[in-house]
């Protein structure tokens, strides 16, 4: 048996187990992700004729295949969102934007500094990649299938996701800072980089991305797939989810192209897209395509960054940095989330809900391999493999067991059905 057979065995069983999976382990104290994150450990524990996993010597194809994971989870986040954007429908969001995700940031930042004895630009480098949130790793705290009404969709449940598809692109600026301090730590100490990377890098490419993404989901969504006069290219009547794709890659690759945050722009368009004929039936059919594409990624990065931590992914792992991705989890997103969300309309539950749930995931090894590719840090990258994968795991184990059991008990407080999987 050659390791091209193995593999064609294992993407077939892996196909097979993404689909019968989330019926199995909905309401349980198990979850996909899990599942094959261990299914990837176990297996490469076995002697069997399977590719070596490595994302330090393999770091562009690492890059580009969590690239396309997260760009698709993107648009599969924001078609799945049924309230309108709006300063008062998105409240709770804009709170964990601008309030938990900086404070988040700044206490992992110093976390790191402090406890790893790291350099100022890896400790801000690990804060970065560590941002986004992946609630695409625990489907009980996500929004359900899209639907006509705008208030089909919880408070908790809302806030993760959409906080989701806009902290994966938010965090970009975050992981430039720390490439443009460890270039300027490396040249001589100095702070001028900063006005540069705040007009760039911060407000030009968000700019670009959130009026790049806006424009092309008007575009599909305005004309193309609803409202143009001819049939033949009126998409929302031939009801074919691939094109969901196409507006992934379309506003992703326009937008990378205009320098600006491809993540941002897919997300924008997904919303844009959703805003168009609200209650027509083709977003269902974009939607739960693109669902299932991601499914299928997920599971697949899941298995291999499991056989990555078997074929000694974590030898690197400290105990400082154990703790440090635990503090991440336990304390300092919690806590974060708590203070972003005081004075907002959800009750004290709730609140603890959505602050707990900020799971780290497929972004966060996206962010590490691109900013690798970037610059060199003063920190072997092993040993920054080793902490963001040790905290993708421990993300991966607490909400997947976790998330079922718990989000199942606020909905019965609520006295609400949970969305329809």
């Amino acid at each position: 048996m050659t390791i091209g057979d193995a593999v064609f065995a294992w993407l077939g069983a892996g196909a097979l187990l993404a689909a019968v999976l989330p019926r199995v382990v909905a309401g349980r104290p198990l979850s996909l992700p899990l599942v094959f994150l261990g299914g990837g450990i176990g297996v490469y524990l076995l002697p069997l004729p399977l590719p070596v996993i490595d994302p330090v010597d393999d770091r562009l194809m690492a890059e580009h295949i969590t690239e396309i994971c997260v760009i698709i989870a993107l648009m599969g986040a924001g078609l799945a969102l049924n309230r309108p954007v709006g300063w008062r429908r998105w409240a709770a969001t804009w709170r964990l934007l601008g309030v938990t995700m900086p404070l988040t940031v700044a206490l992992t930042a110093l976390t790191a500094w402090w406890l790893l004895d790291w350099p100022p630009a890896a400790a801000l480098l690990l804060a970065a990649v560590l941002a986004p949130t992946d609630p695409v790793l625990a489907s009980e705290v996500r929004v359900g299938e899209p639907s006509e009404d705008e208030h089909d969709e919880d408070d908790v449940r809302f806030s993760l996701t959409s906080e989701a598809g806009l902290n994966d692109g938010l965090a970009f600026p975050l992981t430039y800072a720390a490439v443009a301090l460890v270039a300027a730590a490396g040249g001589g100490w100095s702070a001028d980089w900063v006005g540069g990377w705040a007009l760039k890098d911060l407000v030009l490419k968000s700019g670009i991305g959130l009026l790049s993404g806006w424009l092309i989901g008007r575009l599909l969504g305005g004309w193309l797939f609803f409202q143009t006069r001819s049939k033949a290219l009126r998409l929302s009547e031939h009801r074919e989810g691939f094109v969901a794709l196409a507006a992934t890659f379309l506003a992703y690759g326009v937008t990378e192209l205009l320098h600006g945050y491809g993540f941002l722009a897919v997300f924008v368009t997904a919303c844009s897209i959703r805003a168009e004929e609200r209650a027509h039936g083709f977003h269902n059919v974009l939607h739960d395509f693109v669902e299932q594409v991601e499914r299928l990624f997920t599971a697949v990065l899941l298995f291999l960054v499991g056989g990555f931590i078997a074929l000694g992914g974590l030898d690197s792992l400290t105990w400082q940095g154990m703790v440090a991705g635990l503090l991440l989890l336990f304390v300092i997103r919690p806590l974060s989330g708590w203070v972003g969300l005081l004075g907002s309309r959800m009750r004290p539950s709730e609140r603890w809900v959505t602050a707990v749930y900020g799971i780290r995931g497929i972004g966060s090894l996206y962010y590490l391999a691109y900013a690798l590719g970037q610059h060199r840090f003063p920190v072997p990258a092993r040993e920054l493999w080793a902490v963001v994968t040790f905290t993708v795991l421990a993300s991966v184990v607490l909400h997947g067991v976790t998330a079922g059991p718990v989000v199942k008990r606020l909905d019965r407080l609520r006295g609400t059905p949970p969305p329809s999987p």
